[in-house]
This record gives structure tokens, C-alpha cells and sequence, in this order.
């Protein structure tokens, strides 16, 4: 005989634990917050968001403003970072790049992000020939070394903002992509879901309503440290000049500018260097704290 159909009651109970994972996951990231290193993480990148928002406001000068009296003068208090070869004040080019590294990060990350939920999302709910097609895709594409196949691909286009975040999120998706897969195949299978699924609920309504909620958490934190990683590639594209062109500025290429005067003008490199650094460290230690949080293995996710 077929397994008897739960009552209403009961499949109602049921869902209610949709509610309740939720709710976990808000403890998860109050978790995470307590978290000393997770907060640092998160105090640096507020600093640093910041900061950018506010390069117009702060900057003690125009970041474009050439001064050939002033050309590679070391940091002084009136240029706190001292100048570059043409004279423009690094702290407020600093501040201004800061602007776009950040917004080439989020967008980019953003891209990859939507395109991996998609397409894990339909790789994990569906299954069959869709996933098997799906996966497969995501093994050719993991199969070619990210950087040069962006490489490849900027060098068939203008270097520019748009098909730098472009580019940089149409060629990170695969990791998020077999996350969401990989949730998906979990939740499926809670008792929740199919509660729901014998209450009559389409797909389009178990996708949005019960998976991918559910599913949040993980992908938060994957596109966190996603971030990290999509600055690094931006600041590497603009140091070798496929990335953001002069004279707007961005960390990577005030790093290529600091190249030549290497030897005599270490500023030029320095702090482009270290702002790199902090972005990527805030990044990386709210993520790694968002991710401790949720290893059920850790004493902070019990």
C-alpha cells in the first residue's frame, strides 16, 4: 500500500519549520558578529566603504589636479602620502580609486552571484539531463585558470569599468553555482519541502519561498570572500593596464604608476599595497567569521 497523505494539521506543522531555519540563520549572523575576527573584518570594511563614499568630501585635493612644482615629493602634511610623477596627491587618488576598486568588487560579485544562484537553483531542484548539463559546464569552465581566460577576454575588448565587472562576473559563477546546487540537494528532501510540495505548491513558490531562503547564508558568505577576491583581480587587471585607465584612479594602477620610482618613491607603492591588503583582509575575516558560524562543528554555531 502507498505511504497515507499527512493531514493538514500536520503538513502544517511541518512548515513551520521553514520559519524556524530561518530564524537560525538570524542567530548565525549575530553569531558571526561576536565573533572578534569577524567584527574586525566588519569594522574594516565599513571604514574603508566609507572612506570611498566619502573621497569627495575628505580629499584635500583633486585627485586629477597636476602640479609639476610638487612631482614626487615623499608624505608631508600637506600631501600626507606625498605625490606621484606628476605631481597629483596620492591620499586623494587613493581615496577616489578606492571608489572604483570597491565598486568593480560588489558588482562583479553581484553578477556572479545571480548567475550561480540561477543555475544552481536549477541544477539542484531539477536534477536529470539539467543538472547533468549544468555541471558539466561548470567542469569546462573551472578547467581554464580564471585569470587568463579574463585575460583573454579584455584583450578582445576597450578596457573599461563596465566590461572589467562584466567579465569578472561572467567568469566567477561555478563556486556559488555548486553551493546552491549542493543546498538545494539538502533541502529538498526536509520534511518542509515536501510538506509543501504535497500541500500543492508550484515550483516557482518552492524555489523562492522555501529553498532559496533558506539557502541564504552560505551564499552570503561566498560572496563575501568573493568580494576579496574580485578587488585582487581588478587591482592585477589595472597593474598590468587591462583593467581601469589613467588618468582615473584605482589602486591597481597607482601601483603600476609606482613601478617606475620604485627604488626612490616607495609611497607610490606602499599604500596602494597596503589598502589592498586591509580591503581584502576585512573581507576575508568576515567571511571566515560568517563561515565558523555556520560549521555545525564549532562551538559558535551550536
Amino acid at each position: 500500500m502507498g505511504r497515507p497523505a499527512r493531514s493538514p494539521r500536520c503538513s502544517e506543522r511541518l512548515i513551520m519549520k521553514n520559519t524556524n531555519q530561518t530564524t537560525h540563520q538570524q542567530n548565525v549572523f549575530k553569531k558571526a558578529l561576536a565573533n572578534p575576527l569577524a567584527m574586525a573584518g566588519f569594522i574594516i570594511i565599513v571604514t574603508v566603504f566609507l572612506l570611498a563614499m566619502f573621497a569627495p568630501l575628505i580629499s584635500p585635493y583633486d585627485p586629477d589636479d597636476i602640479n609639476v612644482k610638487a612631482i614626487l615629493l615623499g608624505p608631508t602634511w600637506n600631501h600626507w602620502m606625498g605625490t606621484d610623477g606628476l605631481g597629483r596627491d596620492v591620499l586623494s587618488r587613493m581615496l577616489h580609486g578606492g571608489r572604483i576598486s570597491l565598486l568593480v568588487g560588489l558588482v562583479a560579485v553581484g553578477i556572479s552571484t545571480a548567475i550561480g544562484i540561477l543555475l544552481g537553483a536549477l541544477s539542484g531542484y531539477y536534477r536529470g539531463w539539467v543538472d547533468t548539463v549544468i555541471m558539466r559546464l561548470v567542469d569546462v569552465m573551472l578547467s581554464i585558470p580564471s585569470f587568463f581566460l579574463i585575460l583573454a577576454v579584455i584583450a578582445f575588448l576597450t578596457p573599461s569599468i563596465i566590461n572589467i565587472m562584466i567579465v569578472i562576473g561572467l567568469t566567477s559563477w561555478m563556486g556559488v553555482t555548486r553551493l546552491v546546487r549542493a543546498e538545494f540537494l539538502s533541502l529538498s528532501e526536509r520534511e518542509f519541502v515536501l510538506a509543501s510540495r504535497t500541500l500543492g505548491a508550484k515550483d516557482a513558490r518552492l524555489i523562492f519561498t522555501h529553498l532559496l531562503p533558506n539557502s541564504l547564508t552560505p551564499i552570503i558568505v561566498s560572496a563575501v570572500l568573493g568580494v576579496a577576491g574580485a578587488v585582487l583581480m581588478e587591482s592585477g587587471l589595472s597593474f598590468l593596464g587591462l583593467g581601469v585607465q589613467a588618468p582615473q584612479a584605482s589602486w591597481g594602477n597607482i601601483l603600476t604608476d609606482g613601478k617606475e620610482y620604485i627604488q626612490f618613491a616607495w609611497w607610490l607603492s606602499l599604500f596602494p599595497g597596503l589598502a589592498i591588503l586591509v580591503t581584502v583582509l576585512g573581507y576575508n575575516l568576515l567571511g571566515e567569521g560568517l563561515r565558523d558560524a555556520l560549521d555545525p562543528r564549532s562551538g559558535s554555531a551550536q
